[in-house]
C-alpha cells in the first residue's frame, strides 16, 4: 500500500468481504429469531445486503486494478463468530432475541464505521459516483440500526424485546 487510493481500494475490499460474510449469517439469524418482527428485520436486511454487494461490484467495475474478492474482513469474521454464540444460545425466546439484537448491533455499527471511512476516502479522491453509492448503503445500515433499537426498546404502543426479556 503506497497511496491513499491503495488504502481506499483495500477498504472497499474489506467492506465487500464483510457484506458477503453477512449473506451467510443473516439467514441463520432470521431462522433463530423468535419475534416475527425480528425475523422480518433480518430477512429484509438480507435483501438489502444483496443490493449492497451489487453496488460494491459496480464500484469495483470502475477500478480495474483491483478485484472485489480476495480479501477477508477479519473484523466481520470475529463479529460473526460472536454472533454464533447467539445462534447457539437457548432459553426464553425474548432472551435469545435480545442476544441476536446485541450481535446485530455490533455488526451494524462496524458497517456504519466502515462505510463512513470509505465515503470520506472516496470524496477526497474525487470518486463522486463511488461516494454516492456508498452513501446509499450507509443510509440503509443506519436505518437497520434504528430498526434494531426500536425492536429492542419498543415503541409508543409496545414493549421492546429487552423489556420482555426481563419478565
Amino acid at each position: 500500500m503506497n497511496t491513499l487510493r491503495d488504502l481506499y481500494l483495500e477498504q472497499l475490499q474489506d467492506i465487500y468481504s464483510a457484506e458477503t460474510q453477512l449473506l451467510d449469517a443473516l439467514p441463520k439469524m432470521a431462522w433463530k429469531a423468535r419475534s416475527q418482527d425480528l425475523k422480518n428485520a433480518f430477512s429484509e436486511h438480507l435483501e438489502e445486503t444483496k443490493g449492497q454487494v451489487e453496488r460494491l461490484k459496480t464500484i469495483f467495475d470502475g477500478h480495474t486494478t483491483v478485484k472485489a474478492g480476495g480479501h477477508v474482513c477479519q473484523a466481520m469474521k470475529g463479529l460473526i463468530k460472536e454472533g454464533e454464540e447467539a445462534l447457539e444460545s437457548s432459553g426464553p425466546s425474548e432472551l435469545i432475541d435480545a442476544h441476536l439484537i446485541a450481535a446485530a448491533f455490533r455488526v451494524e455499527h462496524y458497517e456504519i464505521a466502515a462505510y463512513e471511512t470509505a465515503i470520506s476516502l472516496a470524496e477526497v479522491l474525487n470518486e463522486k459516483q463511488d461516494a454516492d453509492l456508498l452513501k446509499e448503503t450507509l443510509s440503509q445500515e443506519s436505518e437497520a440500526s434504528s430498526l434494531l433499537k426500536k425492536l429492542a426498546d419498543g415503541g409508543l404502543f409496545s414493549e421492546g424485546i429487552h423489556a420482555q426479556a426481563v419478565q
